[in-house]
């Protein structure tokens, strides 16, 4: 093999390793670690707060967190706030017994939307049993977007979103015609000077 294969070998090898460390940190994303009451958990008393912990810092300003009963009603109260990898928000007092969804929307620090949810079950009834508003979704609301969601460090971390939310992120599949676009251009390449 010549030196102009021999360069378009290692060109295509680059290109290859490029494409695959991109890949990668396009999956890297906030995941959630804990909530607070635990996903799953069954309750006898309503909780004063509710709170989820990521494996990311987090910003109250582009977090959305909803408090969602079997009634339909909404029962979270006040602003999201957020401390470390940890959001929070009010709970007012619960309405009738059966399963609450808390669900979230945050701002990963690659810029990515990322929602989920997780539920407890309320085994006996709260006081307002009929004052909460009902719910227009069960979705969170989006987060305000301003340009300094895009403007943070790649994560390298990659790891999936829980309790089975979307994490927002790009697909895969331009990264593998990317891939394999490169190393059919680099085999080509080499080939081709290997016959000159």
């Amino acid at each position: 093999m010549n030196r102009g294969a021999l360069r378009g070998a290692a060109l295509t090898l680059l290109c290859t390793i490029a494409l695959v460390a991109g890949a990668g940190s396009a999956f890297a994303h906030t995941r959630l670690i804990s909530s607070d009451p635990a996903d799953g958990t069954s309750l006898a008393a309503a909780p004063a707060r509710v709170s989820l912990t990521f494996n990311e810092t987090m910003q109250p300003g582009f977090s959305t967190v909803t408090v969602v009963g079997p009634d339909g009603g909404r029962y979270e109260s006040g602003e999201v706030t957020a401390q470390g990898g940890t959001v929070a928000v009010a709970v007012k007092p619960l309405g009738p017994a059966g399963t609450y969804e808390i669900g979230y929307r945050v701002i990963s620090e690659d810029g990515h939307p990322v929602t989920g949810k997780v539920a407890f079950t309320l085994t006996t009834a709260g006081t307002a049993t009929s004052s909460a508003a009902p719910a227009t979704t069960a979705a969170p609301t989006a987060a305000p977007t301003t340009a300094a969601q895009t403007t943070a460090a790649p994560r390298t971390e990659a790891a999936p979103s829980a309790s089975g939310g979307g994490d927002g992120g790009a697909p895969v599949w331009p990264w593998i015609v990317g891939a394999v676009v490169a190393v059919a251009a680099g085999v080509f390449a080499a080939l081709r000077l290997g016959r000159s």
